[in-house]
């Protein structure tokens, strides 16, 4: 029969000695001793058990690290009868004595008992028996009286050591190490930020040789300092070793002496104890936004059983790092655990930002875990950025209209057999256009709406437009190559059924392949924006690609092999028109120049300039987004202008040269 003791005996966890040598936990009880006998001595690893059989008295508890694989044997009296005994804890010097009737044994305390070989408690053959009239005193508090058993265990009761923490640290860095499913990521998280809190729970009653102690050799690093309430200093400073060969070189924290004031009004605090935590993964606080810290560095500050906030004076935490690129800017924040059940997010309440060369002061008037966020976009100003999404609503909706204008002229216009493969060319760039347009004016509208499915739609679709419309692009520029540098007039066999099949084959293509390759792909995407007044950043959030690197890969890469082949078509078409180097045509070759290099998407180039840093980049920007949020207008107005040119022109049929670049001459190629 086993009794159970739900109770928490402090006493046992060994933290904080007061320096007397009073019992501060005791039990008693009538044993019948029916042959000879011993008392076994040996380490237990989830808490303190007294057992008894007719052989022996078995007495368990947890050992330090190094003394786990000893056990000790003691030689009871030969008189049989029955015997009262008590087992005292010390909680002083952390000593179990048992006093069995006349004798005393001090367990564990001599080295000549100690039985490195095998567990004595675990030999077959042994008959348990009841102990009889049991009871226990705790902490000089009331006699309390137990039935009879041959077992008791007492419950979360167990010193903890500097191995135990080594193996939780080497635990959670197996777990940190794992890649998390993306479709379960938030709830993995949670789980591993509950290892740490139990972590947590460790370091604060863990048995330490010094004042101070570093734990961990892998991502986690924990360092406990322990601080006398007599002796409480006017501030407590520490600093961590040098890091090498990352972001991130190390950090210094500052507590005010505020800190300890707040939990000097706490009553019996033997020592205050504030742990350290220096985390070199961002894998258990990755928000909603997949926000990015600076060098994956987390830093987390707590004082033992006090929770700390509004603070007079504010704790100081330090990052030293390199020279950070100009296009970002480092925030300090903190992470606030999120009840409704989601993964989380940082905050920058509380905290203000320091920032110089190499390093970045963190002030904040609470504890908990800190990071340095790395905020995209500081030299945009905020009124910049919103002249440029005013500029980019506005033209997307004007390029819109122009570009269904534009199609049904088109359709509308002379079909001569030499001009309807261009005329169809163009009908289907405007229609990619128009489809761009519309569905990024959408985007953040559907970003907003609470159903997932819709916003991957709508991202999907989005990236569906792009493609088609790079791709018409592509197509326009080997058009031109056709038409300038191949026989002109050639025939080919459903020419325009197989360029339509390309141009929105190859991006459904893709678009699905990379969905069936994870649905995640696409959905909500935010870009963390600096509001430069008050220190604080937004997000703007629309329905796009969720992966960089399929953004990057994808469409940086094919847009440069477009641009790659158009510049070539367009420098065959400049030679072209140099080669003709006739006088009075120079307003129709700028503008026909001007209309191809829109056609081609020539200017979608100024995207790679948004790489750059200063007054170029912002320049670069607002006219990269004032021509291609207009892409639809500017085409419609060049071939008005270049039909208006047509009709003016009095000779405009006199040379076979000079017409190849009107858009409705009679022998018109690029119309």
């Amino acid at each position: 029969m086993k009794v159970l003791l739900l109770l928490l005996l402090s006493p046992f966890q060994g933290v904080g000695a007061s320096g007397h040598r009073d019992k501060e936990f005791r039990f008693c009880g009538d044993r019948n001793q029916t042959q000879n006998s011993s008392v076994i001595y040996e380490h237990r690893p989830a808490n303190i058990s007294i057992e008894n059989t007719a052989q022996a008295l078995i007495i368990k508890r947890p050992f330090m690290p190094s003394r786990r694989n000893s056990s000790y044997k003691y030689d009871l009296p030969p008189t049989l009868g029955r015997y009262r005994f008590c087992v005292y804890w010390f909680k002083a010097n952390r000593t179990v004595r048992l006093a069995y009737g006349k004798q005393s044994f001090l367990l564990g305390a001599d080295p000549s008992s100690s039985i490195t070989h095998g567990r004595e408690s675990q030999e077959p053959g042994r008959t348990r028996t009841n102990i009889f009239n049991v009871s226990y005193v705790f902490q000089g508090g009331k006699n309390t009286s137990l039935d009879s058993a041959s077992e008791y265990f007492f419950p979360d009761s167990v010193p903890v050591w500097e191995q135990d923490v080594e193996e939780q640290l080497t635990a959670l860095d197996s777990l940190i190490a794992q890649p998390l499913a993306s479709a379960a990521g938030a709830t993995d998280q949670r789980a591993l930020r509950r290892k740490l809190g139990e972590l947590e729970k460790t370091l604060a009653k863990v048995e330490l040789e010094g004042q101070n102690q570093t734990f961990g050799k892998a991502t986690v690093h924990a360092t406990v300092l322990r601080v006398q309430p007599a002796q409480a200093p006017g501030h407590l400073a520490f600093a961590s070793q040098r890091e090498e060969g990352g972001e991130v070189h190390g950090f210094a924290v500052d507590l005010p002496s505020s800190l300890f004031v707040m939990a000097k009004g706490r009553e019996e605090v033997v020592e205050h104890r504030v742990l350290l935590m220096d985390i070199d993964s961002q894998t258990m606080f990755q928000d909603e936004n997949s926000s990015h810290v600076l060098g994956d560095k987390v830093v987390g500050i707590s004082l033992v059983d006090t929770m700390v906030a509004n603070l007079s004076d504010p704790v100081i935490l330090t990052f030293f790092h390199d020279e950070l690129p100009r296009n970002v800017t480092p925030l300090c924040v903190f992470w606030q655990e999120d009840t409704t059940g989601s993964s989380g997010n940082w905050d920058s309440y509380g905290c203000a930002t320091a920032t110089g060369r190499t390093q970045t002061d963190c002030r904040c008037n609470h504890l908990t875990y800190f990071a340095v966020l790395m905020v995209s976009s500081p030299e945009i100003a905020y009124e910049h950025r919103d002249y440029l999404s005013i500029i980019t609503y506005v033209g997307c909706l004007i390029s819109a209209l122009a570009s269904v204008c534009t199609i049904l002229f088109l359709y509308f216009r002379s079909k001569q057999r030499d001009q309807i493969t261009s005329m169809y060319i163009h009908m289907n760039l405007l229609g990619a256009i128009f489809l761009l347009d519309v569905t990024f004016l959408i985007s953040e509208h559907l970003a907003s709406s609470s159903s997932e499915a819709v916003c991957r739609a709508g991202g999907l679709f989005l990236h569906f437009s792009l493609l088609s419309c790079l791709t018409w692009m592509a197509i326009e520029g080997y058009n031109l190559y056709r038409l300038v540098i191949e026989v002109f007039n050639a025939y080919h066999d459903h020419f325009l059924l197989k360029l339509c099949l390309v141009g929105w084959g190859f991006p459904f293509f893709c678009v699905t392949l990379i969905f069936l390759a994870s649905w995640t792909n696409y959905g909500s995407f935010s870009i963390p924006i600096y509001e430069s007044v008050g220190g604080k950043f937004t997000h703007a959030t629309m329905c796009w690609i969720t992966s960089p690197l399929i953004h990057n890969v994808v469409n940086l890469g094919f847009f440069s092999l477009v641009f790659l082949f158009n510049s070539v078509m367009l420098g065959a078409m400049v030679r072209e028109i140099l080669r003709q180097n006739k006088k009075g045509h120079k307003l129709k070759h700028v503008l026909a120049l001007f209309g191809l290099s829109i056609l081609l998407g020539i200017p979608w180039a100024l995207v790679f300039f948004s790489f750059t840093t200063g007054v170029f980049r912002l320049v670069s920007l607002y006219i990269f987004t004032i021509i291609n949020s207009l892409q639809g207008f500017l085409i419609f107005l060049w071939y008005w202008s270049m039909v208006l040119q047509a009709r003016k022109s009095p000779d405009h049929q006199s040379s076979s040269d000079s017409v190849k670049l009107q858009p409705n001459g009679s022998q018109s190629h690029l119309g």
